[in-house]
């Protein structure tokens, strides 16, 4: 038995199936969303609201935005298709440089509703 996915993914994946960035949609089967406030108290995380995994996306909080959740679904996305790549990459280059940041803040812009 397949467990619902959660809406805020469903809404998330709905969001990036409008753009073609990537050769197969995200999948969010397996993918899960775990409020975990503890971690952004740890150093590494303290500035971020979210922090996505290969199958997991944290949140701060329960009541961040789709649009968060959209950013951090795009590198779930990302990670899919460059599975070890993309976070390699960030060693690289730092967070704020990352052409995958550059691409998961655009992924959230270009797909906000804006009515």
């Amino acid at each position: 038995m397949t467990a619902t996915p959660d809406p805020r993914l469903v809404r998330a994946k709905a969001r990036l199936d409008r753009l073609d960035w990537w050769p197969r949609p995200v999948r969010i089967d397996g993918v899960r969303i775990v409020i975990a406030p503890w971690l952004f108290r740890l150093r590494p995380w303290r500035r971020y609201d979210g922090f996505a995994t290969h199958r997991v996306i944290f949140l701060r909080r329960a009541d961040v935005s789709d649009g968060l959740v959209a950013h951090e679904l795009c590198h779930v996305w990302q990670m899919q298709h460059r599975p070890v790549g993309m976070p390699l990459r960030y060693l690289r280059t730092g967070y704020d440089r990352s052409p995958y940041e550059r691409q998961a803040r655009d992924a959230a812009r270009r797909t906000r509703n804006d009515g």
